[in-house]
């Protein structure tokens, strides 16, 4: 069996409707019919009744064959298409905002490969990793300080270290805890914070750190966009927890996190081992 033709045929069965999986497939419909007649004359067996369009006993169930089919197919198209050299020869990197730090803009100038950098949030990059949109990934997230990465289990994204950084909270300079040399996360419970997941530090990471349902947000900011997150702290429109390389913006100040013993860690993710510049650069990356 064809799979262009099983993929038209799942199609038309999906949307009832001859013209509706021409539109979606962006074929004409005489090809839509020609496509489905065809799969009907190599089984032998009617599969759809035309007015209404739907499935025969038969057509019902090469569906049960069929899509899982078409999915197993999709998914060794994205395998070997991590396993190909992406477009013109770059290498595909996809980086949380606060995953951009000294050492990857260390790394890549000494990468002997042309790198596609793409910023996104750190939730979309395990998807990108999976549909082979991106060669390597970078994510972030908050850690105990000696905590080991965990290891990877069967099916899933191999996880590496690659920086563990100290962390300040980010206030204007003329709040009264700018003075201080350290803070307690204990002591910033109370206190109105800026919810910006992209950006910084989801709040959720900071109650699961406390252990409490504190740290209320008191504004939300949706962009990735690090220095509009400073802005906003400076501005009073709430605290951020960000890494120590990350600088105050002018008006505000960075006081370092002092208990408890908490990093921001930066980790590279791949879907298998990586080979060429794809593990020249992770290996510039983990120092390994």
């Amino acid at each position: 069996m064809d799979a262009q033709l099983l993929r038209t045929f799942v199609t038309v069965t999906r949307l009832a409707s001859f013209p509706a999986a021409a539109r979606e497939l962006g074929c004409g419909e005489d090809t839509v019919a020609r496509h489905v007649a065809a799969l009907e004359r190599d089984l032998g067996l009617p599969l759809l009744t035309r007015r209404p369009v739907v499935p025969t006993v038969a057509g019902a169930r090469l569906l049960e064959h069929a899509v899982p089919l078409l999915l197993r197919l999709d998914a060794a198209r994205a395998e070997l298409a991590r396993l190909a050299p992406a477009p013109g020869g770059a290498l595909l990197l996809a980086a949380a905002p606060l995953a951009v730090g000294p050492r990857l803009l260390t790394a890549l100038p000494a990468a002997n490969a042309r790198v596609t950098l793409s910023v996104r949030p750190r939730e979309e990059i395990p998807a990108a990793l999976g549909d082979g949109t991106a060669d390597l990934g970078l994510v972030d997230r908050l850690a105990r300080t000696g905590d080991p990465v965990p290891p990877p289990r069967a099916g899933t994204l191999t996880a590496r270290r690659v920086t563990d950084a100290p962390l300040a909270v980010h206030l204007p300079a003329g709040h009264p805890l700018a003075h201080r040399a350290g803070l307690r996360l204990t002591e910033l419970t109370g206190a109105r914070w800026v919810d910006a997941p992209a950006a910084g530090l989801p709040l959720d990471q900071l109650r699961a750190a406390d252990g409490t349902y504190g740290f209320r947000p008191a504004l939300r900011y949706d962009g990735t966009d690090v220095r509009t997150l400073t802005a906003l702290a400076a501005a009073g429109q709430g605290l951020a927890l960000l890494p120590a390389t990350v600088p105050a913006a002018p008006a505000a100040t960075a006081v370092p996190l002092v208990e408890p013993r908490l990093v921001h860690r930066v980790e590279l993710l791949h879907p298998a081992e990586p080979a060429g510049a794809a593990a020249e650069l992770a290996a510039r990356l983990t120092g390994g």
